[in-house]
This record gives structure tokens, sequence and C-alpha cells, in this order.
């Protein structure tokens, strides 16, 4: 049976996301790029276990792009274990790295991982650009989603009430 462009299929899906990323930098622009995996890492995320906490993107000098510190845990039960921070290859067009390169050198940017998922059973990542926040940023944001949350209290209470 054919599928359509936009089917869902069964092995696709979200892994892992970098929700510390969003708390900690203010993200510009996101890019999708392949991942170059081993097998046991490809079977180690169906089982949706990545971390992209402190995942961040290099580009070396020969125009490759690298995650690094992203973890995907030894399976148990591979024959073959793969190390566990091993800097991962992203699949990326000329023309996307030497992009990302020019966003990178801006002042203060950065580039991050922010979400690990399946799209056609094949290991995708979003890179983010993103520029670090400071201290005071950060407590601006806490204070807004506090306040934020107070107020769909409030209305939640108010239409209790009635």
């Amino acid at each position: 049976m054919a599928r359509g462009k936009g089917a869902v299929q069964a092995g696709d899906g979200l892994v892992s996301k970098n929700r510390r990323a969003f708390f900690d930098y203010e993200i510009e622009d996101t890019l999708e790029a392949g991942l170059s995996l081993l097998g046991s890492e490809v079977r180690s995320l169906r089982m949706h276990s990545a971390d992209l906490t402190d995942a961040w993107i290099d580009i070396d000098r020969r125009g490759e792009a690298w995650v690094k510190n992203m973890r995907i845990p030894r399976l148990q039960h591979a024959a073959f274990g793969h190390d566990d921070e091993r800097p991962r290859k992203l699949l990326l067009r000329r023309e996307q790295i030497e992009r990302l390169r020019g966003l990178r050198e801006r002042d203060g940017m950065t580039l991050i991982a922010t979400k690990c998922y399946f799209k056609n059973n094949r290991a995708k990542l979003e890179v983010a650009v993103a520029r670090g926040k400071k201290k005071h940023d950060k407590r601006q944001a806490i204070k807004t989603r506090e306040a934020d949350r107070e107020a769909r209290a409030a209305m939640r209470r108010g239409r209790s009430a009635g």
C-alpha cells in the first residue's frame, strides 16, 4: 500500500527534546540535519533514550559538522557497544554548513541541538542558532512564566466560582 507524503510511519516521532536550551538560550533560527549513527545507537534512540542537555555543534576545518556531548546510552543486549558521548557527524549540504558557520561567527552566537526525532525512519537533529541569555534575562523569563501561570489560575477560579 502506498503511503502519502505526509503519512506518519510507525518509527516516526520525537526521541528527545532539549528543554533546558529554551531557558538558557534565545533561539534565532533552526535547521534540520541528518545524523550518522551506528546500529546500536539507532536501536537505543528508538527506545527514546537520548540526552541533549549539553549538546552543541562544532564545524571543523574540513567543513564537516559534528554534534558533541550528545549522550546516547549503550544498549545492554547489543553485540557491539558504542561510546555514549562520541562525536556524531551531521549530514548537511555544504551550503548549509557554510550558512551555519557564518551565523555562528556573529557576535555571541552558538550552535546547539534542540530536538532529536525520527522522520521517515531516519534520525534527525534540530540544530538551533542561539544566543546565550544573561542571568537577568533568565530571571525575567521566570517572572513572566509565573505571572502567566497565576493569570491562568485566576481565570480558572473565576470560571468555577460563577
